[in-house]
């Protein structure tokens, strides 16, 4: 196997990465038109896929009830007081947009992105009444030094039927505790089911074409025999999900955020889908049939998470949530690199400068893989003159060329294989690196320097690219050139190719491809010049 065959396989593999790369940043995020933050009149879901039972604590009256508004340090929220969903929810500390600093809306009730949480009991013989929950106030607000609020919201009828729902929110959290609680004190058993319920219309995308970012947007369930079951939204209108599960839970995932309904894990529930007629899909976790006997009463507890992903929050709430963090199949390593980035981060406090710090200490572990392959360029680049030489000798009788030139390699002790297998070893690392940069919240709207002021974003001058181009270029100039003319053509074609995928892929990336490219170019140099002095003594 003669290098020019083994430097040609290598280039098809660098292509073919940085389409895979491309292929993938395309398919997992998608274009939607973000959220309004004004909230329009209130809407509420029904749980219609329930066989047997009527859902009694969602139905809209003609007079709708004020919203109950709740305010964290880091969430604020509304609640409807019909069936008590969750109508509303804003990220105090995620502004929406790089010059628009409202908050980032994730629940709402605008008629081209309506997603709701809801919860409650389900009756499976009672009339279809709706549950008017009653709050002592609507308007609640987590005061300097609380640590918690607490909202409850009552109901009963004639019968002698009572339900409090308690909705507790924790400061500095994202997660929402449910308390549900049922008392029986009429003369009949009661028959029903406790339900959770996203219901979320699939979202409008804009855009298209090669060049248009496309974030992912779709629903999760997890069990313990599958921790992460990812479906978009055709999925799910193609074919519904029905699965009964203990210790799990079910999401919606979009790009940078998440809402989850984690359930009591000692409990099994029917997971479910339902898609309706306007594009709207609903994702309902439904307990096993309860009864609660005359003079008794029942409880549970769940779970509702709405904000940021970040695998550190979500990994405590319940088996594999951290999971919607997707770093890949190579999560192991992503996990370890976000680790140390984050360490670097707060220290330095600057994400970009967090990048180039990991970009070095990566370089410094592959230095001695790199200064193999290194000096295996600068070798054949010095046996450049005998191979010309060994062309014009054979002309187009390639075989004996590459008769005679694995035999020049022999004779000068030059590994051919040596400049290839380093590179290789370490594209894993930068697939790992890729997924960290393009995944973690933390990077979105994260500012550099100068004109990049969001990480997660492409440089919006197209600098970063063009550097990161011409960085290729001098790297190019330093290896030894192919012999095959077409080889070489299609070297020098490729710091074109690969600035024109890295304009749309995100700044942090390319700074770290522009740093590792120059670390690189100065090893190089460095290996070459001390090689060049230890042919030299040993002419001597």
């Amino acid at each position: 196997m003669n290098s020019d065959f083994i430097r040609g396989i290598l280039l098809g593999i660098v292509c073919i990465l940085a389409y895979l790369l491309w292929n993938a940043w395309q398919k997992d995020h998608i274009l939607i038109e973000p959220p309004l933050s004004t909230l329009s009149t209130s809407q509420n879901g029904t749980l219609s896929s329930l066989p047997g039972a009527t859902v009694a604590s969602v139905t809209p009256v003609s007079a709708p009830l004020p919203l109950i508004h709740v305010e964290t340090d880091v969430l604020a929220v509304d609640i409807d007081p019909f069936g008590g969903a969750i109508v509303h929810s804003e990220l105090l500390q995620y502004p929406e947009a790089l010059h628009n600093p409202k908050s980032y809306v994730l629940m709402n009730t605008q008629p081209h992105s309506l997603y709701t949480a809801q919860s409650g009991m389900v009756a499976n013989n009672a009339a279809d009444a709706p549950i008017n929950y009653q709050s002592l106030q609507t308007q609640y607000r987590l005061a300097d030094g609380q640590q918690e609020i607490s909202v409850p919201l009552t109901w009963h009828n004639k019968d002698g039927l009572s339900i409090t729902k308690t909705l507790r929110f924790q400061r500095n959290s994202y997660q929402i505790q449910v308390a549900m609680e049922l008392k029986n004190a009429s003369n009949a058993a009661w028959d029903g089911h406790f339900y959770m319920q996203f219901k979320r219309i699939e979202p409008i995308s804009t855009g298209g074409g090669f060049f248009t970012i496309k974030p992912f947007v779709g629903a999760v369930i997890s069990s313990p025999d599958k921790r992460y079951q990812k479906f978009t939204f055709s999925e799910l209108n193609k074919e519904p999900v029905s699965q009964t599960i203990s210790n799990g839970w079910a999401a919606m995932e979009e790009h940078y955020f998440i809402s989850a309904w984690i359930p009591d894990p000692q409990q099994n529930f029917n997971y479910s889908s339902q898609s309706l007629s306007d594009n709207t899909v609903l994702v309902n976790l439904i307990s096993n049939n309860l009864t609660v006997a005359p003079g008794q009463s029942w409880q549970t507890r769940a779970n509702l998470y709405t904000g940021p992903s970040i695998a550190s929050l979500l990994k405590p709430l319940a088996p594999g949530l951290d999971l919607t963090v997707d770093y890949g199949f190579l999560w192991f390593i992503s996990g370890l690199l976000f680790w140390l980035m984050q360490r670097i981060y707060d220290v330095v406090g600057n994400w970009g400068v967090a990048i180039i710090l990991v970009t070095v200490l990566i370089k410094l572990c592959f230095y001695k893989l790199s200064a193999i392959s290194f000096r295996s360029m600068a070798a054949m680049r010095g046996l450049q003159p005998q191979i010309t030489a060994l062309k014009e000798r054979f002309g187009d009788d390639r075989q004996k060329l590459g008769q005679a030139t694995m035999e020049l390699y022999k004779k000068e002790k030059v590994n051919p294989m040596g400049g290839c297998l380093p590179m290789i070893v370490q594209i894993p690392v930068f697939i790992a690196l890729y997924w960290v940069l393009v995944e973690s919240v933390q990077l979105r709207l994260a500012p550099f320097v100068l004109w990049i002021h969001d990480l997660a974003a492409p440089d919006p001058y197209y600098v970063l690219p063009i550097l990161m181009g011409a960085s290729m270029f001098i790297q190019q100039k330093l290896s030894p050139p192919p012999p095959d003319p077409m080889q070489a053509k299609m070297m020098m074609l490729l710091p074109i190719i690969f600035t024109v995928f890295f304009l749309n892929f995100p700044a942090g990336l390319v700074i770290y491809w522009v740093v590792n490219n120059s670390l690189s170019i100065i090893q190089q140099l460095f290996i070459t010049k001390m090689y060049q002095r230890d042919v030299a003594k040993r002419r001597k």
